[in-house]
């Protein structure tokens, strides 16, 4: 086997890169972060790693794709009020709606292959 060109990988730590804001319809969202990890995706879709501080919630939307995501720290609650603690991983269904709340903060791994359409 050949070695791995250093340009055919990419290691980012999520500890200590830097994440950007998260942005909708042009605005800043506040305390919505993301670590893009995949840059042949659009902003905040591929894989990705995303934060919510705490006490904030995310706009509602409907999925465009389906939606996985591993919640790697913190609490997280949909709309309709099913909660998700750390080490669940969530796959929510093309056309699926909802909005999500977090009380302490929370960090996700996200896959998704279409940015979402807000409602």
């Amino acid at each position: 086997m050949k070695p791995i060109a250093t340009t055919d990988r990419i290691v980012r730590n999520i500890r200590t890169a830097e994440f950007r804001q998260f942005v909708t319809d042009g605005q800043v969202v506040v305390g919505q972060s993301f670590l893009q990890l995949d840059d042949t995706f659009a902003d905040a879709s591929g894989f990705h790693i995303y934060r919510m501080e705490p006490g904030t919630a995310s706009q509602p939307h409907e999925h465009t794709c389906h939606e996985q995501f591993l919640l790697l720290d913190g609490d997280l609650t949909d709309n309709d009020g099913h909660s998700y603690t750390a080490g669940d991983f969530v796959m929510l269904k093309e056309g699926t709606q909802h909005s999500s709340s977090t009380k302490s903060g929370c960090t996700l791994a996200v896959f998704i292959r279409t940015v979402e359409k807000n409602i």
